[in-house]
């Protein structure tokens, strides 16, 4: 008598089909890799940043652009990138740096029904807010813009290179007005935290940016005022803000651990909104400028 074999793991299937994928991506841009790495604030390295950032047009006038932007409020006007990079530091040239490489790394797709454009704008405003979160919780902002600008790059995995079963996820939710994650898990047994997770490993992202691209949906079990539970508690406040343009934007269910986690009053909460809305526009115009 045969044994029969047991059916196959079609979650199993489908996300190892995504890691076959992210092993076949090429490396990021060299610049980009020393940043994610956390090079410190030395001069040394800010010479080296220097020297790289100076090379790049494109990233050169956008660090210069960001410099001068009211969200650093520097008072007199930067010119040069070493003085840029001296004022707001390297992390915040990490910020101009990623954003650029990876809107050109995951180019627009024509994936129905999908606004790319839409997608890199949440993606910034839940950068903003989750610095602005960080900034009153005390806790390191320049981390948190840079989880909150890279907490849904699975998607943009996703939608770039399985566009048949992205097409699908699309009408799945059209079709039953429920969340991209359920809609994800439905159609391809897996979803975009998971690839998102997975596309940090592959690129060799600090632990701490993993985990709270791994965890923004999901934060329970990461400590309190943990990055996931911070870009969770942004990305839903820009939903509800609706800073992505979008009609049909939907704010996600929110961690009562996360949102009880951060101890934050309505008062701040207020404020919060306020200063997300405000500097948003600022920091669209200089990160989604294609020059």
């Amino acid at each position: 008598m045969t044994s029969q074999l047991p059916e196959p793991n079609v979650s199993t299937l489908h996300f190892q089909r995504v890691l076959d994928q992210i092993r076949d991506l090429p490396a990021l841009p060299a610049i980009v890799q020393d940043l994610m790495k956390n090079i410190g604030p030395d001069d040394d390295d800010i010479n080296i940043i220097t020297r790289k950032v100076m090379l790049d047009q494109a990233l050169a006038a956008k660090t210069l652009r960001f410099a001068n932007s009211s969200f650093y409020g520097v008072q007199a006007k930067v010119t040069t990138i070493q003085q840029a990079i001296t004022l707001i530091g390297v992390d915040s040239v990490r910020h101009v740096v990623t954003a650029t490489a990876l809107t050109g790394y995951f180019p627009s797709s024509d994936c129905a029904g999908l606004n790319f454009i839409a997608m890199w704008r949440h993606a910034i405003a839940t950068a903003v807010c989750a610095r602005v979160l960080a900034r009153h919780l005390h806790v390191n902002q320049d981390y948190a813009f840079t989880a909150g600008l890279l907490h849904d790059i699975g998607r943009l995995l996703l939608v770039t290179y399985f566009r048949r079963e992205y097409d699908a996820v699309i009408a799945y939710r059209n079709l039953h007005d429920c969340q991209w994650l359920e809609a994800e898990q439905t159609i391809m047994g897996m979803d975009h935290a998971m690839a998102g997770e997975a596309l940090a490993a592959h690129w060799n992202f600090s632990d701490t940016i993993r985990f709270a691209i791994a965890g923004h949906h999901k934060p329970e079990g990461q400590k309190v005022n943990s990055l996931a539970s911070i870009v969770h508690i942004a990305n839903a406040i820009v939903h509800a803000l609706d800073l992505s343009g979008l009609e049909d934007d939907m704010v996600p269910p929110i961690s009562p651990s996360a949102w009880e986690g951060l101890e934050l009053s309505e008062e701040v909460y207020l404020q919060v909104f306020h200063e997300t809305e405000l500097q948003f526009d600022e920091v669209s115009r200089v990160l989604l400028a294609e020059k």
